[in-house]
């Protein structure tokens, strides 16, 4: 009996060992999420899964059943249907290449229907180490949209109209979200109006305190 007991117990700890670790990172639109998620990515290797390029690249698939549906939620600023978003995330974990199994997922959870469809769908696979808030304000969010849609980023929200509609929803829906894990002491917030390096400096202090 002892011995079924340790094999259990075994069997346990491995696929504890075995969970992705995850750091959620969250900010409004244009808050500086994936220049962020860059600068760690270079200096520690770990994978960065944006939900919204990931949204994006299966919008563009010839045969993806998804397509018109994503394409409709993204311009209207809308959340797209969470098992939508898991099931890219976990297929994109399951086939990353990198060497760590620590991954940055950035824009995710939007709001209370994606938390309740990630505990469903992946919280027996990662671990949440934390969530990273980065700080900024609304003004300063859409200029930089505003900029990298005069640049040419390509993304049909990239505009006035539509970014009002996304400062909307992040306020509705995404701060109750930072809330909830705030109460779970997970939340740690950067200033992200300042420089990109200033901000992944004090990134930094963050991975330290979370062990990474």
């Amino acid at each position: 009996m002892f011995k079924v007991f340790l094999n259990t117990l075994q069997l346990f700890t491995m696929s504890a060992v075995q969970k992705f670790e995850v750091l959620f990172i969250l900010g409004g639109p244009g808050a500086g999420k994936g220049t962020l998620c860059r600068y760690i990515n270079q200096e520690y290797g770990y994978a960065h899964l944006s939900a919204g390029d990931l949204l994006r690249e299966e919008r563009k698939k010839p045969n993806s059943k998804y397509a018109e549906l994503i394409e409709d939620y993204i311009r209207n600023g809308k959340i797209v249907p969470v098992a939508i978003t898991c099931n890219l995330l976990d297929l994109a974990m399951q086939t990353s290449d990198s060497s760590h199994k620590r991954f940055l997922i950035d824009g995710f959870p939007r709001n209370q229907d994606n938390i309740d469809g990630w505990v469903e769908a992946m919280d027996n696979k990662c671990e949440i180490k934390g969530v990273l808030f980065c700080e900024c304000s609304k003004e300063l969010c859409t200029q930089r949209c505003l900029n990298r849609g005069a640049a040419g980023s390509g993304r049909s929200d990239d505009n006035e109209k539509a970014l009002n509609k996304r400062h909307e929803t992040y306020i509705k829906d995404t701060i109750p979200i930072i809330e909830h894990f705030e109460k779970q002491g997970l939340v740690y917030k950067v200033n992200s109006m300042q420089s990109p390096e200033k901000v992944f400096a004090d990134c930094k202090e963050v991975l330290s305190k979370i062990g990474w």
